[in-house]
């Protein structure tokens, strides 16, 4: 499989603030019904909220998956300091 490093280098994908609906924050891939584009970070920031699961993220993507489904991959949860690449 390859890395988010290679995706980003050698396709259209795009990086992209976007808000993310995950129970569990473990997970560096998401299917594009999870993710909800915002327009800047302070927006992404702004419209979190943990209650509903909905969490600030720097993203790439779409990428179809090889089962079709159109994914986007996280780079970096913007409430926190951890960056995933």
């Amino acid at each position: 499989m390859p890395t988010i490093d290679n995706l980003l280098q050698g396709s259209t994908l795009k990086e992209q603030y976007a808000l993310i609906y995950t129970p569990s924050r473990k997970r560096k891939r998401f299917a594009a019904n999870c993710v909800f584009p915002e327009v800047d970070k302070e927006s992404a920031l702004a419209n979190a909220d943990s209650q509903q699961h909905l969490y600030p993220a720097l993203i790439c993507g779409p990428s179809k998956s090889s089962e079709g489904f159109m994914l986007y991959y996280l780079i970096q949860w913007l409430d926190t300091q951890e960056k995933m690449l």
